[in-house]
């Protein structure tokens, strides 16, 4: 392409200044930094303004290059203010942190516009995830189309993904009083003095959320239907997203309880390691135990971390969300390893069927759900014994094809959690996701010595099935 809105060389040697706010966002911040730092124009730094964020979010951006500053008292304008005033660029982005670059060009395309000395800022398209719901994905599609917009009259910004020419906010900072749309009222300042803004479609940034929030469903529904129809794919066949979400720091843990247990001759963890090594997403497996030999030997057999936990996480009493909630405690403070989903394993669970784990990290980050387990559906008759007497909880006696499946977990299997959620001492999230598995023999849990002999009698083929 050629033109002056692609012609860099009129901008000698720019730098940039990439300003993130940020508010507990440590559920995206890891993809939006690593698409950051794969840019192919270097010289840029990172700014992080912090509004007292309660969860990692700050600890995982430490982990890169980034200044990192932290505000009381949140007004967008003031933060992005605070943020340039700190900042060295010539021209100076503006991203939210849970929006995600697409492509390693995406400052480039931003930058390019500036060729015209006209042009105070520009602002990039934004696309939707595949879990973002239809009302959003249709804001983000209507708005934030495909061709390229010079706009003179029209004052519309948006610094989710934006850059503007840091000798025009030297003259115009943004607006420090306005509780929210700090970007419109500086674009309304930016036209009536004369400037220029342009929309550049070519840089991208993903966004889980749109711009305004409207009730007709079924409309909504129906307008993202044609617009993926027209655009030719929906936003989940983009195997750029696919990528971002492979770079997550992705960890295993198992709890083991007391002794090495064995199974056909074998300790039986051996079979859940060798199940959660088939993984294509878990970057470390952490093995935690009250017991040194269980630990011992799983250093032995390629476990990347071992933990010893006090024998008091080990009483009758305490649920596994305190063991998986110490065990993080530790990864995070001893290792300075900051997950962002952690695969919880039960070694009591070993028909596990192929390609379960990554089915359930695939269903988390395509979803947007917080956790995802293993269930098996049934439509029979389920009760629950109550002070008076028993009740059902199943929708009754009604045909098949009009009934409500009931659902048993089977989290031993494998469930997968976003990490705030373990930190809290939760196993699941507020919105949990299952997985339905069709292998009956997944059901089965070493409890006891007849599920002991039960599983001994078809594991082996099993195994040669489904290894």
């Amino acid at each position: 392409m050629t033109g002056q809105f692609n012609n860099m060389e009129k901008i000698k040697n720019p730098t940039v200044s990439i300003v993130i706010r940020t508010k507990n966002e440590e559920r995206w911040i890891t993809a939006c930094l690593n698409a950051i730092f794969k840019q192919s124009f270097k010289k840029y730094e990172v700014i992080l303004v912090d509004n007292k964020s309660t969860d990692k979010t700050v600890k995982k951006a430490k982990q890169y290059n980034v200044k990192v500053f932290e505000i009381d008292g949140y007004l967008p304008g003031k933060a992005l203010n605070d943020g340039i005033a700190e900042a060295k660029g010539e021209y100076i982005i503006a991203l939210s942190g849970h929006c995600i670059p697409k492509e390693k060009t995406w400052i480039t395309n931003l930058l390019k516009n500036f060729s015209d000395d006209n042009v105070a800022g520009v602002y990039g398209r934004q696309i939707p995830m595949n879990f973002t719901c239809d009302l959003d994905k249709r804001d983000l599609y209507t708005i934030f189309g495909l061709d390229r917009r010079v706009q003179i009259k029209e004052s519309f910004f948006h610094n989710a993904n934006s850059m503007i020419r840091r000798s025009v906010w030297e003259k115009i900072p943004y607006n420090e009083t306005v509780a929210n749309i700090e970007d419109r009222v500086w674009g309304k300042d930016i036209i009536d003095e004369g400037y220029k803004i342009i929309y550049e479609p070519d840089a991208v940034v993903y966004h889980h959320h749109g711009i305004n929030q409207m009730q007709d469903i079924k409309r909504c529904k129906n307008i993202v239907k044609i617009i993926e129809m027209l655009n030719g794919s929906a936003p989940h066949e983009d195997k750029n997203l696919k990528e971002i979400m492979r770079e997550q720091t992705i960890i295993g843990i198992i709890t083991v309880r007391g002794e090495l247990e064995y199974f056909l001759g074998q300790p039986l963890i051996k079979y859940t390691l060798l199940k959660a090594n088939e993984s294509r997403y878990i970057s470390k497996l952490i093995v935690s135990s009250d017991n040194t030999e269980v630990l011992e030997w799983c250093r032995n057999n390629g476990v990347d971390i071992t933990i010893k936990r006090p024998q008091s996480l080990s009483d009758e009493h305490i649920g596994i969300e305190k063991v998986l909630q110490y065990t993080l405690s530790i990864i995070e403070e001893e290792y300075q390893i900051f997950p962002d989903a952690v695969v919880y394993l039960g070694t009591q669970s070993i028909f596990r069927p192929k390609g379960i784990i990554d089915n359930l990290i695939t269903i988390l980050y395509q979803t947007g759900f917080d956790s995802v387990i293993p269930g098996a559906a049934t439509y029979k008759s389920c009760w629950i014994t109550e002070a008076n007497g028993v009740s059902r909880i199943d929708s009754g006696f009604v045909p098949r094809s009009e009934k409500k499946p009931i659902h048993i977990s089977y989290q031993g299997l494998a469930c997968v959690t976003t990490t705030d959620f373990i930190r809290r001492g939760r196993l699941l999230g507020d919105k949990v996701e299952i997985l339905n598995i069709l292998d009956i023999y997944s059901t089965i849990e070493i409890k006891d010595k007849k599920s002991l002999r039960l599983a001994e009698g078809i594991f082996q083929e099993w195994w040669r099935k489904n290894a």
